[in-house]
């Protein structure tokens, strides 16, 4: 029977902030790709797939919500058994697109599994640190297990190669992990793991890989190489000044100096065409969504909820503060979207099954005791 309780509580600040990015991100994308034609073209296909994907991202986040999420602890090791799976698909027989191997295709269909992997992630650890929880926190022993769980998938999407999304990956672990409590031996241990396996890591990266994070010190000793992205994404935010040049006013990106300006830069399209105040209202968009997100963590009753909704909250905070800093030049150029906003299908079906998985945790929070 239909719990009207339900309806009442539903979650309608979320939708708005989720709906309200989702519409900026479409209206940018169609100036990103149509700026330089001077009559938008109604039939481009990039704001078309775009407009599609949403559709898709809806019908995901209305399905996370329908049913209780408990149902996520029962099923997260067989949704995180079937996304590595996917991810091993890819290895073998993922489509290439400029030197990476990172999508699926089924039909007329391609997707990025390394994007639904973030998800299954979040569910699996928040189901194990909710039901093995202590007072005392987690010690080395304890945590082998989620170590494990993180750092399949990451070596499979880092080999792909997509560094961007395995360090997210990473990060979304290490917040999930932190906020739980690690026992302070253990801390020490895994921090000082944590700093020697990255100076290691740095002899694995591929040779664009290290130009790109060397160029980010000092883009300006190779401008016309791997400082070329962030030297035109700066002049890009730069020049829209307090109030931008308006919509499809961009020159940066109107005269094609701006690469990749629907994907990993679209926050400097943004910034140009509508300055500091569009920028920092987007940026406070993003602000009020991940307060929204801890707030549901905080009023979730029981231990899994709270610990989910902090998972998918520091996806989105994560990917928002990596793009956003790519895009001023505040850090490495690794290939990160911007939620909501970037062009990208598995990206926003991925972030819309996380708001749906948010929006149920709100929705049923009045079904536990306190």
């Amino acid at each position: 029977m239909f719990d009207r309780r339900l309806v009442q509580h539903f979650d309608w600040v979320l939708l708005a902030l989720a709906l309200v990015l989702e519409a900026i991100g479409i209206l940018t994308l169609y100036s990103a790709v149509n700026a330089s034609a001077h009559v938008a073209d109604l039939t481009c296909p990039v704001y078309l797939k775009q407009t599609y994907w949403f559709g898709m991202g809806i019908a995901a986040m209305v399905a996370m919500f329908l049913f209780n999420y408990k149902w996520l602890h029962r099923w997260g090791g067989a949704a995180y058994a079937f996304s590595v799976g996917l991810l091993l698909a890819v290895a073998f027989a993922g489509k290439e697109v400029s030197g990476s191997q990172r999508w699926l295709v089924v039909g007329s269909l391609s997707f990025q599994p390394s994007e639904i992997v973030k998800i299954a992630v979040v569910i699996v650890l928040a189901r194990y640190f909710s039901d093995c929880c202590s007072e005392e926190g987690f010690t080395l022993k304890s945590l082998w297990k989620p170590l494990v769980w993180t750092l399949v998938p990451f070596i499979l999407i880092a080999r792909q190669p997509d560094l961007g999304t395995g360090l997210v990956v990473l990060l979304i672990a290490g917040s999930m992990t932190l906020f739980v409590k690690i026992e302070r031996r253990s801390m020490i241990c895994l921090t000082g793991a944590g700093v020697l396996v990255c100076s290691v890591a740095w002899f694995f990266l591929k040779e664009y890989q290290k130009q790109r994070i060397s160029a980010f010190w000092n883009p300006e000793t190779d401008p016309l190489g791997a400082g070329y992205h962030v030297i035109q994404s700066k002049i890009a935010v730069g020049s829209g000044m307090v109030l931008g040049k308006g919509f499809l006013k961009g020159t940066q990106n109107a005269l094609s100096f701006l690469p990749e300006q629907h994907t990993d830069f679209i926050f400097s399209v943004l910034a140009e065409e509508w300055g500091f105040l569009g920028s920092a209202m987007v940026v406070t968009l993003y602000l009020l969504l991940i307060i929204w997100g801890l707030s549901i963590a905080i009023r979730s009753k029981e231990p899994f909820g709270t610990i989910l909704a902090v998972g998918i909250t520091s996806m989105v905070f994560w990917q928002a503060i990596i793009n956003v800093g790519m895009a001023l030049g505040l850090l490495p150029v690794v290939g990160v979207t911007l939620p909501l906003i970037s062009y990208g299908g598995s990206s926003l079906v991925a972030t819309m099954l996380g708001i749906g998985i948010l929006m149920n945790i709100s929705m049923r929070r009045f079904m536990f005791k306190d």
